[in-house]
Order: C-alpha cells, then structure tokens, then sequence
C-alpha cells in the first residue's frame, strides 16, 4: 500500500493535550499513521503523494465498541429486568440459534458500527467462526469473545472447547484484526471447573478474559448467598485477575472496595449506559472508576437491548447518566467521554498502544465526521468557545458519519459501505429472523413457558 495523504478541516487526534488541529491531516504508510500535522506541512515534506482532502468535516480517531452482542431481535425482547430478560427472551433464542443466523447477525451488525464510526467491536456472541469471517470481509477490528456456558444449566451456549478452537485458528488472522479472548457469559454460568478453566485458557494463550458481571442487583445478593463476598472480591479470590487482562462488562453495582481492588489488579470495564437504563439495571460509578485509574470504555451492547449500534448515541447518555447520577453538570465531560470511546476503548482491550488515536506508529484507524449539518453548527474549533468536542459527544449522530477507515483502508465512503452489499446484508437477516422466532416458540412451548413474545 503506497502512502497516501487524508486531510479535513478539522483534525480532532484524541491525544493526551486534548489539541484541535485545523486544515490539517494524517499521512499513512501500509496501514500506519506515519505522520500527522497541517496540511501544508505533509504536502511538503510527501511531495507527489496522493492526497484526498475531507471538506467539511472532521477527522478523529475510530470509535471502540467495548461491549457488543451481535445478534437479530431487535424490538422484540421488551420491557423486562436484565434476568427476567435473559430467561424468558435471550436464553431461549440461544437454544434454538443456528450457526447461519449468528453469522448473518455479525455481517449486519459489524455493517451497521462502521457506517457510524466504529472500527473496533468487542463482541459477545456464539459460533465466532461466523463473526470473524464476517470481520475479515468487512475489514473491521474484531475481539471474538465466545458465549460460554461451562455448566450442566447452560449446556445450550458455547463451550471452553469451542472457545479454544477460536484462540487456535483466529488469533492474528486478517492481518491482526482478530483478537480472540476468552468469555464467560456470565461466572455462574461455568463450574468451579469451568470457572478455573476459563483462566487457564487466557495465561496459556496470552489473551483477555471477559464476563458480565454486577449488572444488576441481584449480582451482589447472588455472589453474597454463593461465596459470601461481594463480586469482584469473589473474582479476585477465584483468580479472574490472574491472567494478562480481564474486562468486566456493567460493573454497574460496585462498591469503593470494588473498584480499589478493581483498580489494583488492572482491570477493565465497559460501560454501557444504554442498556443499563433499557433493563433497569442502574447507574454505574463511572466518575469514581475513573479516578481510580480503571480503563472504562464504552459499549452500545446488544442490537436487543439498545436498540442500534451508535457509539456516538452511546457517548451522549453516558455523559448525560454520568451528570445526573452525580447531580454535578460538570460531572462526564466531553473530552472524558470521548477518550472513553477512543483510547480509552483502546487501553481496555490491551490495545492502547496501537489504536485509539491519530498519533505516529498507531494504526490508521479513524472517521471522518460530517460538519455541514445543523447539528455541528455553530462550529467552533479554537478559542474561550470552542465547541468541536461537545458536539461530536452531544450533537452528532452516528449517520453524520461519510468515511470511515482500518488499517489505511477506507471501508466506508460517503457514507456508502465499500466492502458488502447493505441491502444483501438487511435482505438475509430478514430472511433467517422468522425461522428462529418460530424455534423459539416452540421451544417455550414446549418448555411449558407463556409464548407470545414477539408483540
């Protein structure tokens, strides 16, 4: 790949001093960000390098979805507590999923992020093989976090078995961009064996280990009645925290021990506050993880429990959340949100050092956001009123999104997805949607459970 120049009116590098660079741009060689200034500059010191300048727009690192499940039920798993939820609508669609639905679910969702700026997704889900095939096509960053059940009551999700086949045949393929970890739906959902498994998996394979955890409630009652700790403790105890890195995802109900210990034996969190409010599930103490030193990045989480995939929606509510839980607008500033977003997403998942940012020697991964529309206006890139961040976190939208780019490759071009047909895409979920609905029932049917869920 030959070095090619991008630049906008706006450069927004997500760097430590938080600068604004204006009509300035990134020159990339073979997928690397090898440098980055004003356009006049890298047009001289790269005489005769194609250079393609984004009017209108401004230029910023992709976004890092740190908590994703792909999957086909949008609108139609409602209105129910996270647990609840999970028992009458997820749990069941997993005993009937089938490998060509999983994977028509992750070409359509992985789609979906890229059209709205996200160039690295962290998903939850089952049958990877499926996912990853999707994510080497459609060029985006995939960690592969399979949904494992190790345990008699969950023998319906994915197995270590089937998780360590994924660390096998995926790690590094497409160039880097799968990354598979270990996952753990949920540490109930595995054994003592299972549970002890999980971790010797990601030593032995150098990977992270990922689990929902203190989602809800009931997380901290459930943990107290089994190990008589409160989870995180429990975890510790267990040695979640014994391998190269471990992400927990929610840690909605944490208490300041929590996150100490959290904080002391690195740890990483996704925080999604859509899905927190969708299921009721609380508000997580962000602020104070942060203090901590926790790398927090964000995530939509599920197509089901979102309802989309937009990261820039995603940043918004969790700045919003983040002021009325602490009862403080200052509370979740814009450039804090942003950075949780980008590298800090980054740093999460162990990649800070690669992604996050439009810096020399990290990979070209990066948007390029729209400026001619209401929401951006006024724009304001300098001075006492400048206003660049708080509208990329509280204005704009993920369809403002025209280019978006991995690996100095641009994957999506005015606002047209370059490397699958949408329509084929949209056209293949619908076509697989009612026979996993009529499974489903018949399988809660069967099971002796109220069925009508799909009003």
């Amino acid at each position: 790949m030959a070095v090619q120049i991008l630049t906008a009116d706006i450069v927004v590098p997500m760097t430590a001093n938080r600068e604004v660079l204006t009509d300035a741009g990134v020159a990339i060689d073979d997928g690397v960000i090898v440098a980055v200034g004003l356009a006049s500059s890298l047009a001289r010191d790269y005489p005769g390098t194609p250079s393609r300048h984004l009017r209108d727009h401004v230029l910023m690192p992709g976004l890092v979805n740190a908590h994703h499940h792909s999957g086909m039920l949008r609108g139609t798993a409602e209105a129910l507590p996270v647990w609840e939820w999970l028992r009458l609508h997820i749990d069941p669609m997993h005993r009937v999923l089938l490998p060509e639905d999983a994977e028509a679910a992750s070409w359509l969702c992985y789609a979906e992020g890229l059209l709205s700026g996200t160039t690295t997704v962290v998903d939850m889900w089952r049958y990877m093989d499926g996912s990853a095939r999707a994510a080497s096509a459609l060029g985006n960053r995939l960690v592969t976090v399979n949904y494992v059940g190790e345990h008699p009551d969950y023998d319906y999700f994915d197995t270590l078995d089937d998780n360590e086949r994924m660390l096998q045949e995926w790690s590094g393929a497409a160039d880097g961009r799968i990354m598979p970890w270990v996952g753990l739906e949920h540490p109930f959902y595995a054994d003592r064996e299972g549970q002890k498994r999980a971790i010797r998996l990601a030593q032995q394979y150098d990977t992270g280990l990922y689990t929902h955890c203190s989602e809800s409630e009931l997380d901290v009652t459930l943990f107290g009645e089994r190990t008589g700790k409160r989870p995180m403790h429990a975890l510790d105890s267990l040695g979640f925290f014994d391998v190269p890195r471990t992400m927990i995802a929610h840690a909605v109900w944490l208490d300041e021990a929590e996150i100490s210990l959290l904080a002391q034996r690195g740890g990483s969190v996704s925080h999604n506050p859509v899905s927190n409010m969708k299921l009721a599930s609380g508000f997580a103490p962000v602020c104070e993880m942060l203090a901590a030193g926790i790398a927090v990045g964000i995530g939509t989480d599920g197509e089901k429990e979102n309802n989309n995939l937009d990261m820039f929606e995603e940043m918004k509510v969790a700045s919003l959340m983040g002021k009325l839980r602490k009862m403080d607008a200052a509370a979740m500033d814009s450039w804090q949100v942003l950075e949780m977003a980008t590298w800090g997403g980054a740093r999460a998942i162990g990649q800070g050092g690669r992604l996050g940012s439009l810096e020399v020697g990290k990979q070209a991964d990066l948007v390029a956001v729209r400026t001619d529309t209401p929401r951006m206006t006024p724009l304001i890139p300098a001075g006492p009123y400048l206003n660049i961040h708080h509208n990329l976190v509280h204005a704009v939208r993920g369809g403002d999104v025209s280019l978006t780019m991995v690996a100095g490759k641009v994957l999506v071009d005015d606002g047209e997805l370059m490397t699958a047909s949408m329509p084929d895409l949209i056209a293949r979920v619908r076509e697989l949607v009612p026979g996993l609905f009529e499974r489903r029932t018949a399988y809660l049917e069967q099971a002796g459970e109220q069925s009508g869920l799909m009003t």
